[in-house]
């Protein structure tokens, strides 16, 4: 299995982590249909939204896979008067990554990362690996490290 640059990062920091790889499938790239591939609670596997600030430009969050973010609370904690989601055919050219594959890790370019603070409370969160078909788990407190990532209730 090739290494992605999410790994890579966390290999490079010495942080540990586990990858769960699983079938794909391009009709449903729903968080919840990945929870349920990888028999993981929904709570526990967040994904990686993209934004743009109107002052601080492009930012990501993550969130527990069944919630929903809070645009204001995430323009709030990022400085920003107001933030919309990134359209989904920007993503790739921002971040390296396509629709489902999206990780707060390795993208082209540092962005400042937001993580939900429920993740504070979960032993083991899961995050894109960077690409469709796998996951990275590994502890809240690592993805902080390796992401620079703040947190906060960012949830509607």
């Amino acid at each position: 299995m090739k290494k992605t640059n999410a790994a890579r990062i966390l290999d490079r920091l010495h942080i540990a982590y586990e990858i769960k790889a699983y079938k794909v499938d391009p009709d449903d790239l729903s968080a919840v249909n990945v929870a349920a591939k990888v028999n993981m609670d929904i709570k526990t596997i967040f994904k990686t939204l993209v934004a743009r600030g109107d002052k601080t430009g492009i930012l990501m969050a993550c969130i527990p896979g069944d919630d929903e973010l809070d645009l204001k609370k995430l323009a709030a904690i990022s400085g920003n008067k107001r933030v919309e989601m990134v359209h989904m055919k920007e993503i790739q050219g921002l971040t390296g990554y396509i629709r489902g594959g999206c990780s707060p890790l390795g993208a082209k370019k540092e962005y400042p990362v937001y993580l939900n603070d429920t993740a504070l409370s979960l032993p083991r969160i899961a995050i894109s690996a960077g690409m469709r078909g796998e996951q990275l788990l590994l502890a809240p407190a690592d993805l902080i490290i390796a992401a620079h990532a703040q947190t906060a209730d960012l949830l509607k």
